[in-house]
């Protein structure tokens, strides 16, 4: 038989299928254990891609380790449509976009003849839910059951938000005000980390406006300059503003204020009164001087082309004693007489500027920036160091810059203690204002610029005091793999405020209580696990019924409400069965908001019991080394991956290739290698497979097989031991290659048309395919199938079987092994072509110095005061001191356990019972004997260099 894999796994899959082999119900063997795993559902903008595979592969791999282990397994999936990027995808395919044409046409396959089925929102979801997500999910044999599949547009589910949110408004966990939120200026409506393109994780940053002020047509008006560091305004020298950039005299709350055409915009955004008078190119001020609202020194506006005019108030101060940034441009000023007198700047007036110290910092002189830029060799702000450089005068100066005498009651204080007291203390007086700003650029994925809005809001309170305790209690009882991601979800529930959790617009479930508003994706998406157990049953009961009381019921049992509903009450009881979640896999950059939200409600809307039990993150793909991009066509579809390579392969190298934790990065060279060597397996077990076996094994085992025996319970317990902390890498490198490795070795070793040998051969492939199964579960089962009669997956994990752990054939057959490569390295290094290898082991009373190592330690003062109470050691003076020096590090060196069982062994017996073998390998004739006996030939004068465990060897 040939390894055909889409052959065989088309059978499997119109097997498991016909038999709804994944769908799960509570089971009546009260022994079945349940298990739920989930896995964040996808959005359907787009197709499915090779990132998408592992993300559902490896909760498919562990729901289908639990299912051997014995356990219940709900595994499901869902489809998630809220908000607006299916309805931005649409929009733009609508308009005949070229770029997204493109993505559709040649990135995902979509035939120009259904492309107008695409142009509804749930037209283009469902073309991607079936044609890529559940076709792929299928094809790649993820055990899901399909019953409970529903999109959140579903009118059940949007039933079931309802409830959710009006026991939250109850609760007095949803306020509304006005709150900082992302907002697209193209879409008119606030935003979320699911519809941003580029900024993912921009924060918001809250800047310090420092109130400077000017002349403008005889009017004086506030010349507003943001800065994240409102101690340096005192040693502000001049300001900056872009030449070529469009500014504008506006009122802004009452005041007439100098800021850019785009700050304008902003400052509307965030909730002031803005009215624009004048429109000009900021050459027009160039030359003006601004008023300092805290020194009263005028300094002035140079004109300068890095001034982002899109960023804050587009007007910059400019402090060069202690950002590096501001010093090479001052310094760039003063050479450009030409251009400061194009804008009517006398030169001079410039080359007079000097930088002004306001801090005083351990390592750096009177000007820090000056000593930072000399120091790193700078010569231009073009210079890519120059922001690493600002980066780190910054920190330095936060941390261990005191302020000078100027600055009064605050003088001799260190940055890090003092700046939000300065900041508050002059907001006070009204020389400061605020702003809110993003850290970096942030788009949409419609296209438009997101900006910080302040908004009239329904968000959620994750600032209530009692609500953040009782997440970081969830927090506290969770498996979190692995476990240093623990620490960043207590770090997220202590930064979150509250969360905006409405749009003006989009798919989803209406604000039950304003209808004008949509529930945003992540506020939609934090207990929806608990939709999955009884998704199926909800179908058979009206919409209508599916009220608040019907849910508290369901959820809280017959005392939540006067009149349960029985049919809640039923479902209830499988919900129960189901919950809690065992574990939830999604992505590491999703801990700071979908799945500290999702602990966030289960602490709340839940008791302990069915709090979240464990998360798994996992990290991102690349492929061929590069970020995966749908829009540059630079991903891989699963359905040519597994045409290509069949499903099992592409599971097993996205399982095998980093743990689930880890970015992957998919190869195809690499992923064809995977291929051959499932290939080389399947072929082999069909020779294992072919093969008689004696019906009395335990009467044809020899050592060597007892060894293979030994090594394979090694192998059960540390793939056992990797799965039940989700290393599908190290577990499946353990049963594949570990053991392909012991393999390797134990053909080298024996004849395998032994009847023990074929026995042997049978029961580790046996033991192999229950193991593999979850990794590649067509071939493991078709396999276990031939070879016994069932399926794998209908067969059990295996477990331990203590009656062939033999630590001590096992350290035995190290010391062949050890000895072989020994051998092998003297013949390489020496280039002989032996005819006689001659072996020493160690006079007895050197392995009674080994024994007593084993038992004292590695102390050598101890070694030595034991060895020496001993008088025939004693007698032997330098030649035992020296021994157990070299055996102390053997042992410190070494693994215990095998040491220890070395300390059994018959070294000489075992090197005589292997003598043939190495006979064998060098075709020569190997000679064993124990040094100091009378029978030793020794012509190289070897024996007295035989040391426990390494014995010397002679080859002539």
């Amino acid at each position: 038989m040939t390894y055909e894999p889409q052959a065989l796994e088309s059978k499997w899959r119109e097997r498991w299928a016909d038999a709804g082999r994944y769908e799960a119900d509570p089971a009546d063997d009260t022994d079945a254990e349940p298990t739920f795993i989930t896995v964040p559902y996808p959005y359907p903008s787009g197709g499915m891609h090779i990132g998408h595979v592992r993300t559902y592969t490896v909760p498919d791999v562990y729901a289908r380790y639990r299912r051997l282990q014995g356990d219940d397994v709900l595994f499901p999936i869902a489809w998630h449509v809220t908000g607006t990027p299916i309805i931005g995808a649409v929009e733009r395919l609508k308009k005949g976009e070229e770029e997204q044409l493109s993505v559709l046409r040649d990135t995902y396959n979509v035939p120009e003849e259904t492309l107008q089925d695409l142009e509804t929102p749930m037209g283009f979801a469902h073309y991607f839910i079936e044609n890529h997500y559940k076709t792929n999910m299928k094809a790649l044999g993820l055990s899901i059951d399909w019953r409970r599949e529903f999109t959140t547009n579903d009118d059940r589910y949007s039933k079931f938000i309802t409830w959710q949110y009006e026991t939250l408004k109850d609760r007095g966990l949803m306020e509304r005000g006005l709150h900082p939120v992302k907002y697209c200026t193209n879409e008119d409506q606030p935003v979320t980390t699911h519809d941003i393109l580029e900024g993912e994780e921009a924060e918001f940053q809250e800047y310090t406006l420092i109130r400077f002020s000017t002349d403008l047509d005889d009017e004086e008006v506030i010349a507003p300059m943001a800065t994240l560091r409102p101690e340096t305004v005192r040693g502000v020298t001049n300001a900056f503003v872009n030449p070529d950039a469009t500014y504008v005299r506006a009122t802004v709350d009452g005041e007439s204020w100098l800021i850019s055409e785009a700050a304008a915009e902003k400052f509307e955004l965030q909730a002031r009164e803005v009215e624009i008078h004048d429109r000009f190119a900021g050459s027009e001020v160039v030359g003006n001087a601004v008023t300092n609202p805290i020194t009263g020194d005028d300094v002035l506006l140079l004109p300068a082309a890095f001034v982002d005019a899109d960023n804050a108030t587009g007007v910059v101060m400019s402090v060069p004693a202690h950002s590096p940034d501001d010093y090479v441009a001052l310094q760039e000023a003063k050479a450009d007489d030409d251009r400061m007198r194009e804008y009517g700047i006398d030169p001079a007036d410039v080359e007079a500027i000097e930088p002004i110290p306001i801090l005083a910092i351990e390592g750096y002189g009177d000007v820090p920036a000056k000593d930072a830029v000399e120091r790193a060799g700078i010569e231009s702000s073009a210079d890519s160091a120059l922001h690493d450089v600002t980066a780190d005068l910054y920190q330095d100066e936060f941390v261990g810059g005191r302020l000078i005498e100027e600055y009064d009651e605050f003088a001799g204080e260190v940055v890090e203690d003092v700046r939000e007291r300065f900041r508050e203390y002059h907001h006070d007086t009204g020389a400061f204002d605020t702003m809110h700003e993003f850290s970096e650029a942030v788009v949409c994925r419609c296209g438009g610029d997101v900006e910080v809005a302040r908004q009239d809001t329904w968000f959620l309170r994750y600032d209530d005091a009692e609500w953040k305790a009782k997440a970081h209690e969830a927090v506290s009882q969770l498996e979190a793999i692995p476990e240093n991601t623990r620490e960043q979800y207590d770090h997220t529930i202590d930064w979150l405020n509250e969360w905006p959790a409405i749009r003006n617009y989009g798919l989803g479930t209406r604000l039950p209580w304003d209808q004008d508003f949509v529930i945003e994706p992540l506020s939609d998406s934090t207990i929806y696990m608990s939709y999955y157990t009884i998704a199926h049953q909800l179908q058979d009961i009206p919409v209508e019924d599916l009220d608040r009381d019907f849910f508290d019921a369901l959820f809280y049992g017959k005392d939540a409400v006067d009149d349960p509903d029985e049919r809640a009450l039923e479902l209830g009881e499988e919900w129960d069965f189901w919950y809690p979640v065992d574990f939830r896999c999604s992505a590491n950059d999703l801990i700071q908001n979908h799945l500290t939200f999702f602990l966030f409600h289960h602490a709340e809307l839940f008791d302990q019991p069915d709090w979240p039990q464990g998360i798994t993150v996992m990290g991102m793909g690349l492929l061929e080394g590069q970020k995966m991009s749908s829009s540059k066509g630079h991903v891989v579809l699963p359905a040519n991956a597994i045409e290509e390579y069949g499903a099992d392969t592409v599971r097993f190298f996205l399982l095998n290739s980093s743990e689930p934790w880890q970015d992957f990065d998919w190869r195809a060279d690499r992923v064809a290698d995977t291929r051959n060597q499932l290939e080389r397996f399947y072929n082999r077990a069909q020779d294992v497979i072919a093969a008689d076996v004696p019906e009395d094994p335990e009467a044809h085992l020899e050592s060597v097989d007892r060894w293979l025996l030994s090594k394979l319970q090694d192998a059960i317990a540390d793939a056992t031991e990797a799965m039940e902390g989700f290393e599908t890498r190290a577990a499946s490198q353990r049963i594949f290659y570990g053991i392909e490795e012991d393999l390797k070795w134990y053909r080298r070793r024996t004849d395998l048309d032994r009847p023990g040998a074929r026995w042997t051969l049978r029961e580790v492939l046996r033991t192999r395919l229950r193991m593999l199964a979850p990794f590649t579960p067509f071939m493991a089962n078709e396999i276990h199938e031939d070879l016994t009669g069932e399926p794998a997956e209908e067969a059990a994990w295996p477990t331990v079987d203590e009656t062939f752990v033999d630590p001590a054939v096992e350290a035995a057959e190290s010391l062949v092994e050890d000895l072989t490569e020994d051998v092998r390295d003297i013949v390489d290094v020496t280039g002989t072509d032996p005819d006689v290898v001659r072996l020493y082991v160690a006079a007895d009373w050197k392995h009674t110095v080994f024994e007593t190592v084993l038992e004292t330690g590695t102390n050598v003062g101890d070694v030595m005061s034991e060895v020496m109470s001993d008088p025939d050691l004693r007698e032997r003076g330098n030649e035992v001191n020296d021994l157990v020096q070299e055996l102390v590090e053997l042992v410190r060196d070494g693994d215990r356990d095998t040491l220890a069982a070395l300390g059994d062994v018959d070294e000489a017996t075992v090197y005589e019972d292997a003598a043939d073998f190495l006979g064998h390998e060098y075709d020569a004739d190997v000679e064993v004997y124990v040094e100091g006996s009378e029978d030793v030939v020794d012509p190289g004068d070897k024996a007295g260099q035989a040391v426990p465990c390494r014995p010397a060897i002679h080859i002539e």
